[in-house]
């Protein structure tokens, strides 16, 4: 019985490396177009797998509550004054281990439950950890705040600046003045308002976080917009879609913000901080300081060049009044030929990996998150496999072959695991060995 206990086990262990094989070899052969995703390059994944992993670092550094923290320590410092340097911030917490974690490390720190936030709507690219409770949102589910949405102007993709400023003058009036306003989402084509609502917002006591997850990368290659200086109190952020590390989180602030933000993260949110991650993010904002810029204009023009491209193959594009975006993103209106969730399938089957969207409107009809009205693409990955204007016209074809032509999606596969053949490496990183971007580590 115990030999046979063994061989089954010894099945499933086999069984999963095989999976995680068969996965690496499927998105070696994909075209990648989730937008909050993006391929480290072979040093983070080297400092990723390293025996910082396996220890714990409560605390911050020179303050630990664990022994062994020496050389993790001096790594910490480091990945504190790049990121410091990356973004022009006096302030640095590189310990939240998601985006998500550094979003409830500011509503703990600067606010209350019971407290109202203002935030973009999820339909109008606002994301779950900004969404209500009755949604399950991380911002009231979790942190118990009222959360009020910004007037959203549908047409320019953007938040209504003087609707918003009505509005939070009525809230005022009425005793509901936000304590917090947050900025940045999870559909984000072009920048927000911060710069015209700051002064504004900050008249009623608010404090302005912009949670930028998504455009970090581009922020910090200049070629967004940038918050801090535009009157944002603190930024949050996710540190692997624009910003090509591992997955984790970042705060940014004032020193003013410094001890508030600390006694959030730890002991508030935080036990161990994932410290091979930490060590990661240091990596990769090494890289993003070296080759940021060039990679943020590089995404920019891919990003346009998509949309246009998109366009002419007869797709709704949104943001259409605006030159489609100035972001990574894309986002497209598909309801004319299904829905966001059957597009999103059957680009699967071809080996082109997007993501179904709510869109302005889709609550409104009644459509939800599995059927919505849209799909969003994002050209981080594929960027940063060195793919430019032409690869963009021509997934931009193959997009349109399986959406609106219903070609065979086997047909369409062979296409896609063509194209990438010559796009196997991760660019915008210091050159070492080059592992493939999706290439097998073995360490047994």
């Amino acid at each position: 019985m115990a030999a046979k206990k063994t061989s089954e086990n010894k099945k499933s262990y086999n069984k999963i490396f095989s999976k995680l094989k068969e996965h690496h070899k499927w998105f070696s052969e994909s075209i990648p177009l989730i937008a909050s995703e993006n391929i480290p390059s072979p040093a983070v994944r080297e400092a990723v797998a390293t025996d910082f992993g396996n220890r714990y670092a409560e605390g911050w550094p020179g303050e630990r509550v664990y022994a062994g923290c020496l050389k993790i320590d001096e790594v910490e410092v480091e990945c504190m004054n790049l990121a410091k340097r990356l973004y022009d911030a006096e302030f640095a917490d590189v310990r939240p281990i998601s985006g998500v974690v550094a979003n409830l490390a500011i509503y703990s720190a600067f606010s209350d439950p019971g407290d109202t936030m203002l935030a973009p709507s999820i339909p109008a690219g606002g994301h779950i950890s900004h969404g209500k409770k009755e949604h399950a949102g991380t911002a009231g589910f979790v942190h118990g705040l009222d959360i009020m949405f910004y007037p959203f102007n549908a047409q320019e993709m953007t938040i209504d600046v003087d609707e918003t400023k009505k509005r939070v003058t009525k809230m005022a009036e009425a005793g509901k003045t936000p304590k917090i306003a947050m900025f940045g989402g999870s559909l984000f084509l072009f920048p927000h308002p911060v710069g015209e609502l700051a002064e504004f917002l900050k008249g009623y006591g608010m404090h302005i976080n912009y949670d930028a997850a998504h455009v970090a990368g581009l922020i910090a290659g200049g070629r967004f917009q940038d918050p801090l200086r535009e009157g944002a109190n603190t930024m949050t952020m996710s540190t692997h879609k624009t910003l090509f590390g591992p997955q984790g989180g970042l705060i940014l602030g004032s020193a003013a913000h410094e001890e508030s933000i600390k006694r959030a993260v730890f002991p508030g949110l935080t036990s161990s901080h994932h410290i091979n991650n930490m060590a990661g993010k240091a990596v990769a904002f090494a890289e993003a300081l070296e080759f940021g810029k060039k990679y943020a204009a590089q995404v920019i023009k891919n990003a346009k060049v998509l949309g246009e491209s998109l366009s002419s193959e007869g797709f709704k594009v949104l943001g259409e009044s605006r030159g489609f975006t100035e972001s990574h993103q894309i986002a497209l209106d598909v309801l004319q030929y299904s829905d966001g969730g059957v597009a999103e399938a059957e680009l699967e089957k071809a080996n082109i990996i997007v993501n179904r969207q709510l869109i302005p409107g889709d609550i409104k009809a009644g459509r939800n998150y599995f059927h919505p009205s849209g799909i969003r693409l994002g050209v981080s990955e594929i960027t940063r496999l060195g793919m430019k204007k032409s690869e963009m016209q021509e997934i931009a074809s193959l997009i349109r072959q399986v959406v609106i032509d219903g070609r065979d999606t086997g047909s369409v596969r062979s296409k896609v695991k063509e194209l990438r053949k010559e796009y196997q490496k991760v660019r915008f990183c210091f050159r070492g060995s080059q592992l493939g971007a999706y290439e097998y580590v073995k360490l047994r």
